[in-house]
């Protein structure tokens, strides 16, 4: 019988890494992502001690659509999710398929070696990992 073949995060992430500065308000985050055709931006480290973050649609309709705040008085660090959850290159997609399950994740940045190296969603696993 032959061994299925494993499918690593590496194989199906996203290489583009999309960053935005903590400072940045939510309206011209909207406008990074709308222009990047995105739904997460990685929020940049301030120094190197610290760590990355990440602001979603979600997180924008819930902390500023729905309670009526101004997106241009709103900050990207004031919603943020930090510290976010990582996920390694060499992962095995279906083991990060039963993370992203478990903590509710479409998507998360990929760290490879300690480096940021892309991002991986649950609609890239699923389409580019069974298709392979």
């Amino acid at each position: 019988m032959k061994e299925k073949e494993i499918i690593r995060v590496r194989d199906v992430m996203r290489p583009q890494i999309d960053i935005v500065d903590g400072m940045t308000t939510i309206s011209d985050a909207l406008s990074q992502m709308k222009s990047l055709k995105n739904k997460m931006l990685i929020v940049d480290k301030r120094h190197d001690d610290d760590e990355y973050g990440i602001v979603r649609m979600s997180d924008i309709a819930h902390h500023v659509l729905a309670r009526d705040k101004s997106p241009e008085r709103v900050n990207v660090y004031e919603i943020m999710h930090k510290p976010a959850m990582m996920v390694e290159a060499s992962m095995d997609i279906r083991y990060c398929a039963r993370l992203f399950e478990r903590f509710k994740l479409s998507r998360a940045p990929v760290m490879d070696k300690g480096k940021l190296v892309g991002v991986v969603s649950v609609t890239r696993m699923v389409v580019e990992g069974l298709r392979k």
